[in-house]
């Protein structure tokens, strides 16, 4: 069968990844391995309040993967999680050939530490921090001229006015 990326999200046991991170978050990349997968990404998306209680857990960790494996070893992986105490859910998602290589990339880049930029920082384009905060303002006002052209919800062009709800024959 054929080799494919996968995207799977994972939520943790909460108390469990605080006792052992590195046990806990490992054990699905320890599942993918033994059915002879590679692990692309493997990283901590959030903790965070379940929505609603499952399995009487009522916080969660949440951890995104990207691994390849064989399509074969799929059912298996998701039973090796279902079987799992420190795994409450998981989802597996096949990931399109075409965005594989974008979506890892930016998983990794996720992972490095966030720098700070001081006002006045120039980006790879040659602007400022606040030349592009003007740009995105000037682009998000709307001028007066502008706002009288546009038809309001409803209206019709033969000039005559509809009630609100029904349409123009």
């Amino acid at each position: 069968m054929a080799v494919n990326v996968y995207e799977c999200m994972l939520i943790l046991d909460s108390n469990r990844y605080s006792r052992d991170p590195a046990e806990v978050s490992g054990e699905f990349s320890k599942f993918v391995e033994k059915r002879g997968g590679e692990m692309l990404v493997s990283r901590l998306w959030e903790e965070r309040r379940l929505a609603y209680p499952i399995d009487g857990h009522r916080k969660g960790t949440y951890w995104l993967t990207y691994f390849k494996i064989d399509s074969s070893q799929i059912k298996p992986l998701e039973r090796d999680c279902q079987l799992s105490e420190n795994i409450i859910r998981s989802l597996v998602l096949k990931i399109d050939p075409r965005i594989a290589d974008t979506l890892v990339a930016h998983a990794r880049a996720d992972q490095k530490p966030a720098t700070s930029k001081s006002p006045g920082t120039v980006d790879s384009e040659g602007k400022s921090e606040e030349a592009e905060s003007a740009d995105s303002a000037e682009a998000t006002e709307v001028s007066p001229e502008d706002s009288g052209d546009a038809a309001a919800p409803g209206s019709s062009d033969s000039g005559e006015e509809q009630p609100a709800g029904q349409a123009a024959d």
